[in-house]
């Protein structure tokens, strides 16, 4: 029995990470495409305001080089934050509609249907409430019937994209939701960017 939930618990990992993995790839190489269209354009403009900043430098006295100096690095400080933050709000409109109510029913009832009975009878899916709305008129009766199991669909605060699932009353989780996807990809994403940010 134990070795059957390790077995199950392994096969719901690999199942998820599978799925969240393709997700991510995808997700990632938009991302990716789209940090270095924003790159290209922030460098030609950064450079466009170098070439002006040095232009007025020779025009000026030694004080007059060093503030535009110091505005340039202000400049290109505040573009890789933006970057930074426009690749953020990017990676979380991409999880948004890739974790459409079709493909969270998808992935929900992939879980569902290969987690072995021996874990229990009722899992309980927390998710947005919207996507909970959605759900709750097809996916909900047609796992039931097909796994004989009670599935409770509940919305959670803070959960604004994917889902979190518990095959044990809530003791434990698998998190699924778009926070956390959103934090794994940036968190891969962000020093590759950061590398090209400060090499320039």
């Amino acid at each position: 029995m134990a070795q059957e939930i390790k077995d199950l618990i392994a096969k719901i990992q690999q199942d998820g990470i599978v799925a969240g993995e393709k997700q991510a790839a995808q997700i990632k190489a938009d991302a990716e495409k789209e940090a270095l269209r924003i790159i290209s354009q922030a460098k030609t403009e950064a450079q466009k305001i170098i070439e002006q900043a040095n232009s007025q430098a020779k025009k000026t006295d030694d004080s007059t080089r060093a503030d535009l100096k110091q505005a340039s690095r202000d400049l290109l400080i505040s573009l890789r934050q933006e970057i930074i933050a426009m690749l953020d709000r990017l990676i979380k409109s991409d999880l948004r509609q890739a974790l459409s109510p079709e493909e969270l029913a998808k992935i929900i009832g992939a879980l569902i249907k290969n987690a072995p009975l021996s874990l229990g009878s009722q899992i309980i899916v927390s998710l947005d409430q919207q996507d909970k709305d959605k759900l709750e008129q097809g996916l909900l009766k047609q796992l039931a019937e097909e796994t004989k199991r009670s599935v409770v669909l509940k919305s959670a605060e803070g959960i604004n994209s994917g889902f979190i699932i518990s095959f044990d009353a809530g003791k434990s989780i698998f998190d699924f939701s778009g926070q956390a996807l959103s934090d794994y990809i940036s968190g891969s994403l962000r020093p590759e960017l950061s590398k090209i940010l400060k090499s320039e």
